[in-house]
């Protein structure tokens, strides 16, 4: 392990210290969602999937998934991705589409930590399969929102590759004890994200009922 004191108790709770507060920064400084449509141009393609922490954490989650799974989950990534984007830019939707983006950001903090509970890698076309489903939504909502200039879905590409490529490296070179701990804070912000679209449904369905 390149770093040793993550071996200690201390390390740990270091770590999760770290990781707590880095979620409590991201909360507080970014919108929840992103999900409006977006301007023309390479550089509003790249801003779209970091301005929203339901997009960045997704990113964030698909390349910790990747370092602590198989790297074979990019691949599935990637074709969810192409699934999703030509989907939603058709014009497909899917019913509370915001909430399954949300708890797609759980459910990749759940696979990690369900396959560090189970002590060993789950079935790769299983994880895979839940990998590609959660990117689909979020790249479905991509285009919804897309401008539909080739521009911006190459900025859109490129910052999404190199969020999870930058976070798939740096979870390979630094060890379990932070994916785990971001496993748990991508599971605790996915619920927490949930909260908005569960509390809109159910105003939406009090006001119906009245």
């Amino acid at each position: 392990m390149p770093f040793p004191f993550l071996k200690s108790s201390s390390g740990r709770d270091l770590a999760l210290t770290g990781c707590a507060g880095l979620g409590l920064s991201l909360l507080g400084a970014l919108p929840a969602t992103a999900h409006e449509l977006a301007g023309a141009g390479l550089a509003s393609g790249f801003n779209h999937p970091l301005t929203g922490l339901d997009h960045l954490f997704l990113l964030v989650g698909v390349g910790a998934a990747a370092s602590f799974v198989s790297a074979q989950l990019l691949l599935f990534a990637l074709g969810g991705a192409v699934i999703g984007a030509l989907f939603g830019v058709s014009g497909g939707g899917l019913p509370v589409a915001e909430l399954l983006a949300a708890l797609a950001v759980s459910g990749l903090g759940v696979l990690i930590l369900m396959s560090r509970r189970s002590g060993h890698p789950p079935s790769i076309p299983a994880a895979g399969t839940l990998v590609a489903t959660a990117v689909a939504i979020h790249a479905m909502l991509h285009g919804h929102e897309a401008s539909g200039a080739s521009s911006w879905w190459a900025g859109a590409l490129l910052a999404s590759g190199l969020t999870v490529g930058v976070t798939f490296l740096l979870l390979r070179r630094i060890g379990t004890a932070w994916t785990l701990c971001l496993a748990v804070l991508l599971t605790v912000v996915g619920a927490f994200l949930a909260l908005g679209p569960i509390g809109g449904l159910l105003a939406g369905a009090g006001a119906g009922a009245a």
